[in-house]
């Protein structure tokens, strides 16, 4: 019942959101003639394919439906910017009503004016979501200097990579994943972790791309690690998780593991887990088997309740999920949302970071944000005594 409230609260919105624009843009064209009745067709036909695109990926996977995924993934990003330019206009016009802030000169044809505020109001938006879309292919690697004050057997230093939300699927496919793979192999890092959402959703279209078995090449001295995300779940983690584990992917669903220098990896299952399988452990219960004399790195990969993780005494913090909102202005939800939306924060002695993630989710755009992989280049250092 909670399903089908939420997804029937969804699809209201969604089509709310269609009509309020298709109003405006029938507004817009009411004056061309033949286009218009074009456009009444154009419209419901591009607006529909991001649900039929979603049921198509779900029930039968294939390339065609891939497509109609991928056109209905970027009326998304349309989608949510001709609804803010729109209700911007109709702001402006009601500010007219009152203030008369419009010159009467462009007012003289309304008609006119109505048809070249639309069509600029498309041209800006193509813009923004073409230039959104370049953003998201183009991955920044981000280096983070931390000095952890703890003992480890052998060398001092390691060198740990971190990716999250790397969302393989419909959208998502071998070439995003062979850039992985590639920054991988170029930074050589000690230790790789993967921080949820690998998988988009379904795996259906994993499977039928046989995405992922690049990743088996990456051979970091001290392993790679991943943990569940919210769209591990989403897919269905039953049939998820084996993929992952046939590919070689060390999964941690509340377990925890201890590196060869003495480092002990927390790998949490996603909140998703809480009312599934007898639910996912709390924090405190997971610590109990960890000894907190070594360094303690907890992967989670939504970043919530970050003060208990700092009361812990963890000592490197790790989560995605967030993807910092990946369209402005949805990262004013996120930061209000989350205590740390995107990027690094230092709780007493706790380090944590919430990455924005290397894949997306919907469509492949980003805008006020980009995606990253994150390299901690960690130093372990005890504390001395002071003189």
């Amino acid at each position: 019942m909670q399903f089908a409230i939420f997804f029937g609260t969804v699809i209201l919105v969604y089509f709310l959101v269609n009509y309020y624009i298709y109003v405006h843009g029938l507004m817009a064209f009411q004056s061309t003639g033949n286009f218009k009745t074009a456009y009444k067709i154009l419209f419901w036909v591009i607006a529909s394919t991001f649900i039929v695109g979603e049921i198509l990926e779900h029930t039968h996977s294939s390339l065609a439906g891939e497509w109609i995924y991928r056109i209905g993934a970027f009326w998304l990003s349309f989608m949510l910017y001709l609804f803010i330019a729109t209700l911007f206009i109709d702001i402006i016009r009601l500010l007219d009503k009152f203030f008369h802030i419009v010159p009467a000169v462009l007012k003289s044809n309304p008609g006119n004016l109505r048809l070249w505020t639309g069509i600029t109001v498309f041209a800006l938006v193509a813009l923004v979501v073409f230039f959104g879309h370049l953003n998201a292919l183009h991955t920044r690697v981000k280096q983070i200097s931390i000095t952890i004050p703890k003992k480890v057997s052998g060398a001092p230093d390691m060198k740990v990579l971190m990716a999250s939300d790397i969302h393989l699927g419909a959208l998502i496919g071998e070439r995003r994943e062979q850039k992985l793979v590639d920054i991988i192999n170029q930074q050589q890092p000690d230790l790789v972790l993967l921080c949820g959402d690998m998988v988009d959703g379904d795996i259906a279209p994993v499977l039928r791309k046989k995405l992922g078995r690049h990743l088996q090449e990456i051979k970091p001295r001290m392993g790679m690690y991943a943990i569940p995300g919210n769209h591990e779940y989403i897919g269905g983690i039953k049939e998820t998780l084996p993929y992952l584990e046939s590919i070689n992917i060390n999964v941690l669903r509340d377990q925890i593991i201890t590196l060869p220098n003495g480092v002990q990896i927390v790998g949490r299952d996603d909140l998703s887990a809480r009312n599934r399988d007898g639910g996912r452990k709390e924090l405190p219960d997971l610590l109990e088997n960890v000894d907190m004399n070594n360094p303690v790195f907890v992967l989670n990969h939504q970043p919530f309740n970050l003060e208990e993780v700092a009361k812990a005494g963890v000592d490197l913090h790790l989560s995605g999920h967030t993807h910092d909102g990946q369209m402005w202005p949805l990262n004013y939800i996120t930061q209000a949302v989350f205590e740390d939306s995107w990027g690094f924060l230092k709780k007493d002695k706790t380090n944590i970071y919430v990455s924005s993630g290397f894949g997306s989710w919907g469509p492949p755009v980003r805008i006020g944000n980009t995606p990253e992989v994150v390299v901690f280049n960690l130093h372990f250092q005890p504390e001395t005594a002071e003189l």
